[in-house]
């Protein structure tokens, strides 16, 4: 029998179900009616309240769903455990490590009080889940803990999804009910200074580690609360392990690599989801470790391993709308940071044209990311980006600064199997007429076909045509396979 049966049967017991007489048989009474608990963080939990009847000898038990059973339970656990600890549970002196062993000694009492039949395991694992409940994000708290899980998509309460090697599957987890899926949303906003209610239904924060939520809750979303959550590593990837998802070729890993030491501006550009933080990770672990990068990013993702970095990230407006500090105006004041290096999380409005400046008066070796599906829509939509700055430049005017500023675009694209791949290394040369040229050294090789598995077997290979950036490898005294370019080897 499994836990929730269990705990389900147990609690028909605790609960002696009196049964009604009624004219066509014997029935289960219905509850008088539920009353709220009281207690900090369990609004929403209710116990039945049985009103005396006249009594019958029951026959066998009425089904009861085993969901309702042990979120019953849980709802008695948690309620006895907030009467227990009170204010203690926001005491500001106890520190995280404190807190959580305070609630696991009184979660074992009340448990033991409850008088709860269970195994070793069971009882370990309902032990976990009233902590996760109690202090954590409920179920989603041993979603944030796998390793295994990128991303975490709440469609409702009961409805949760998860990406599992770039394939999304449904969780089989779910949280009790709507207030059980806001309370762990208003917790997690409540987190990092920002709230959330009908005035104000979606927000983007931040976990403590980094990882991004965006939660969304009615009226917006017609269908129950929403909430996403891109989770962060530990351990950002390294260039090892992208070689090892095959996301590129050593060589090509290693000609990325002459273009951050050879200071070339680099844009990375890709879909949602593709991995474009990932790779710009990866390449500023390129930078060498004595020079000073100043970092920009809506919220921190990036983990750099160099000692000299400066972390900025922007801040959205307080409840009065004022105090906002947006990229633009992070990236216009890191100019004056004496930085070697400008590393921006991603461009999506006026900062565009602030970047480019940046480019191009000395800041060399600057990396930024950008959404678009090719290189050509890469430059693009970085036109349409420097338009939002508000600056009345002519079209002309802003394709020469961007073939002036930018050296490289590296695309990336997320294939059927779920793989992450660099599909194009392209070189920005210059103007012709009206148009910025672009010339491809990298491509992915689709005519390789794919493996029994059906993952794609190519990787982005040279194309033959030697990069007129080589040049700046030479005057950096960055070594470089010229075989690469050599259409006859």
């Amino acid at each position: 029998m499994s836990l929730a049966d269990r705990l389900a049967a147990r609690h028909l017991q605790d609960a002696a179900p009196e049964v009604a007489v009624l004219d066509d048989g014997v029935a289960p009474v219905t509850p008088s009616g539920p009353e709220a608990v009281a207690g900090a963080g369990v609004r929403g939990s209710h116990v039945a309240v049985e009103r005396p009847v006249t009594t019958a000898a029951p026959t066998s038990p009425a089904p009861t769903r085993t969901g309702d059973g042990l979120a019953d339970v849980k709802a008695r656990v948690l309620a006895e455990l907030y009467e227990r600890i009170g204010a203690r549970i926001n005491d500001p002196s106890l520190t995280e490590g404190d807190l959580h062993a305070l609630v696991r000694a009184e979660l074992a009492k009340v448990v033991d009080d409850q008088r709860l039949v269970l195994a070793q395991h069971e009882r370990r694992t309902i032990l976990q889940e009233l902590e996760d409940d109690a202090l954590g994000l409920g179920p989603m708290q041993r979603l944030l803990d796998d390793r295994t899980v990128t991303e975490i998509m709440v469609n409702g309460h009961d409805t949760i999804y998860v990406e599992r090697e770039g394939r999304i599957v449904l969780s089989g987890l779910q949280f009790t009910d709507e207030d059980h899926l806001r309370r762990v949303i208003e917790r997690i906003v409540a987190r990092v200074g920002r709230r959330i209610d009908e005035s104000s239904p979606l927000v983007d924060a931040r976990l403590q580690d980094g990882s991004r939520v965006n939660a969304v809750i009615p009226p917006l979303a017609v269908k129950g609360s929403s909430l996403t959550i891109r989770k962060f590593s530990d351990t950002p990837f390294t260039v090892e392990d992208l070689l090892r998802f095959n996301s590129f070729s050593e060589p090509l890993a290693d000609f990325l690599r002459g273009c951050v030491e050879a200071k070339l501006n680099i844009l990375v550009s890709g879909g949602t989801g593709t991995g474009k933080t990932t790779l710009l990770n990866v390449l500023s672990s390129f930078i060498p470790a004595d020079e000073r990068i100043v970092t920009i990013e809506d919220a921190v993702e990036l983990k750099l391993q160099q000692d000299h970095v400066v972390t900025l990230e922007s801040r959205p407006p307080n409840i009065e709308g004022k105090g906002e500090v947006t990229i633009r105006d992070l990236v216009r004041n890191s100019l004056r940071m004496r930085p070697d290096r400008i590393v921006v999380g991603e461009c999506r409005g006026g900062e565009a044209l602030d970047m480019l400046q940046a480019m191009n008066t000395g800041h060399d070796g600057s990396i930024s990311t950008l959404h678009a599906n090719t290189p050509r829509d890469a430059i693009a939509r970085l036109e349409t980006l420097v338009l939002m700055a508000g600056m009345d430049l002519p079209l002309r005017a802003i394709r020469e600064q961007i073939a002036s500023a930018i050296d490289v675009v590296i695309q990336i694209q997320r294939l059927r199997d779920g793989s992450r791949r660099v599909s194009q290394v392209t070189e920005v040369i210059g103007m012709e007429g009206d148009v910025v040229t672009l010339q491809d050294a990298f491509v992915f090789d689709h005519s390789a076909g794919t493996d029994v598995e059906g993952r794609p077997l190519g990787m982005a290979r040279a194309t033959g045509l030697c990069p007129r950036f080589l040049s700046k490898f030479d005057a950096a005294g960055v070594e470089y396979d010229m075989s690469l370019f050599d259409p006859g080897a």
